[in-house]
């Protein structure tokens, strides 16, 4: 059975403009909750914020992903749950090809890539399990396009902010970073006049309020 939902509204020009200028690692000093966690960049440096086009495979039936790469418009991420199967790659180098052909600006995937040379080659940003040469194949069993996944422990819906650096994912709704980046941006800005203290022989722990804990 194939499940089909519309596209996701996408997220607004001015969150993608905000948090493109500032690390997920920084909203990691605020949650613990979205991350994509056990996910790796197919390169380095990498970095990307765009609205998550969902797909759910069943282990070994691709169909839906070259179904969803087929609707992908400007500024969206491609979005993949492979029902826990971590082995197997759906995406290799022609849906790579395709998925930046119809203007996607990244994508992330709950399993393995493989054509590793190609898709560097196309230079379009993967986040993974990693590689392998053991593949998926279309046969049209099941999958689901535009409905709730999960990928590396971190539920994610159509039409959420994926926001993505070289040190992974993360994934918000659109109402969540209304206003995050300039928070996180706040944050970094803030270690200016630290690393100009800790240069001078100022104290990191005292910085970070680590030293409030010394016996």
């Amino acid at each position: 059975m194939f499940v089909v939902k519309d596209m996701p509204q996408q997220i607004d020009d001015q969150i993608v403009t905000e948090l493109r200028e500032v690390c997920v690692s920084t909203l990691g000093h605020l949650r613990d909750h979205g991350f994509a966690l056990g996910l790796r960049p197919n390169r380095r440096p990498l970095g990307f914020v765009g609205t998550a086009v969902t797909v759910r495979i069943p282990h070994l039936d691709s169909t839906a992903v070259h179904m969803a790469v087929d609707m992908l418009r400007p500024g969206d991420v491609l979005v993949v749950d492979q029902s826990g199967d971590l082995r197997r790659s759906c995406f290799g180098g022609l849906v790579s090809f395709t998925a930046k052909a119809r203007g996607a600006v990244g994508a992330v995937i709950d399993g393995s890539v493989n054509d590793h040379d190609e898709t560097l080659a196309y230079d379009f940003p993967v986040i993974s399990r990693g590689y392998s040469p053991l593949t998926t194949r279309i046969a049209g069993i099941e999958g689901a396009i535009n409905v709730p996944v999960t990928v590396g422990g971190a539920v994610v819906h159509p039409g959420d902010v994926v926001f993505a650096d070289s040190d992974g994912a993360a994934f918000l709704s659109p109402d969540e970073a209304v206003g995050l980046g300039a928070l996180l941006k706040s944050k970094e800005e803030a270690e200016i006049p630290a690393r100009e203290s800790i240069s001078g022989g100022g104290s990191l722990a005292e910085f970070s309020g680590a030293a409030a804990y010394r016996p």
